[in-house]
């Protein structure tokens, strides 16, 4: 690889319908840094080819399966440098393997796999290839979740005593998998989605933005998982409570059933010399409360914003910025650090992504807190 030339992705998942390949392909595009000329984009043949010609795929580089693709790429002069998997939760592992193997860098929704022995046998399958892999728990990419994590590394809020973090939502408020709806439809299939169901797609968010910003190491948990829906096969709501090494407690709600809710993930950090609260519905403040201090107001942009902040933003303080550039920072810093692996260069110290092994730590979760679950809420090592 040489210069700044965009870098060569192709996609396994995402075709037509797909909500989540849309937005890992626009956060891809936003600073110029990939360009898609590749991709297995549904699990059918038909359908494959169709999402291909919308796209614009060349015929010939819009594959029937991941398998041809990674194999028939790799051997390409031309061929892809990098692969973006987002596919339902069952189909991570097979497709990265296939493409680890080949030599080719992964950037990975999240979870990382369904099940627990898929992610330890990922790991190892990652860290026997000297391609990358990415991760895209995409809330560490707001320069105001940077901020928060500045201030605690530093010690702005002395010793961390507890944390609480909560991500609600309404969509599932009734049985919308019965009703045609293709996100509810594999979101609620233990087959597709694993042993969790909110508890796994929204609640290892909540869990992964504690960890990165904290930096805490999770011990054990207690969780009550419910399925509120009659006839829904998995959890729609999940009360978590954690313990962290070195005494920090935190509880962690995440719910699919909180009418009113849409994506109001939020938290909020207490230390022995203070707080900070954050929300994702309003990424671009960040409130702080020294102890015994009045409440005060951090912006995007603003006034005392860090350095690892500020080099993520791209507008002016005042012109909000959200979820997709929060994406494209990590789509960004992938970037960075593929370009590192090509080059010899050494990475900024400011560069973060999720790796294969914050995935493990995500299934963990939720293995988990089903075991717990299943054990009336008792607690279990993580």
């Amino acid at each position: 690889m040489t210069g700044q030339r965009p870098i060569r992705l192709g996609m396994v998942g995402g075709g037509n319908d797909a909500f989540i390949g849309a937005v890992h392909r626009i956060a891809a595009r936003i600073d110029g840094e990939y360009s898609l000329i590749a991709g297995a984009l549904s699990s059918t043949p038909e359908k494959a080819r169709a999402s291909g010609a919308a796209l614009g795929l060349d015929p010939g580089r819009t594959y029937d399966d991941f398998e041809t693709m990674a194999v028939l790429e790799a051997a390409r002069d031309d061929g892809i440098e990098a692969v973006a998997i987002v596919t339902p939760n069952h189909m991570h592992a097979p497709a990265a393997r296939a493409f680890l193997k080949q030599g080719i860098n992964v950037i990975c929704d999240k979870p990382l796999t369904a099940t627990l022995k898929d992610a330890q046998e990922l790991v190892k399958t990652a860290e026997a290839s000297d391609a990358l892999f990415i991760l895209t728990h995409n809330y560490t990419g707001y320069p105001m979740v940077r901020q928060a994590r500045d201030m605690i590394t530093s010690g702005l809020l002395g010793d961390i005593r507890v944390v609480q973090a909560e991500y609600p939502q309404d969509w599932l408020t009734e049985a919308e998998e019965v009703n045609e709806n293709k996100q509810a439809e594999w979101r609620t299939d233990p087959a597709r989605s694993g042993a969790g169901g909110c508890v796994g797609d929204i609640g290892t968010h909540a869990f992964n933005l504690l960890s990165f910003m904290t930096g805490l190491e999770t011990e054990s948990l207690s969780a009550d998982l419910q399925s509120f829906v009659p006839g829904r096969r998995l959890d729609d709501n999940a009360h978590v409570m954690l313990r962290f090494k070195g005494g920090a407690r935190g509880m962690l709600w995440s719910s699919q059933v909180a009418p009113g809710n849409e994506n109001a993930l939020k938290i909020r950090i207490y230390g022995s010399k203070g707080g900070i609260e954050w929300a994702q519905e309003d990424p671009n403040y960040l409130w702080h409360t020294p102890f015994g201090e009045a409440k005060r107001l951090l912006t995007r942009g603003g006034a005392g914003a860090s350095q690892t902040a500020a080099r993520l933003t791209r507008t002016p303080g005042g012109h909000p910025e959200g979820y997709l550039e929060a994406f494209a920072n990590l789509y960004t810093e992938a970037a960075e650090a593929i370009r590192a692996r090509y080059t010899g260069a050494v990475l900024s110290p400011d560069v973060h992504f999720p790796t294969v092994l914050d995935g493990l730590a995500g299934v963990q979760f939720i293995d988990a807190c089903v075991k717990s679950s299943r054990e009336n809420a008792a607690w279990v090592s993580i």
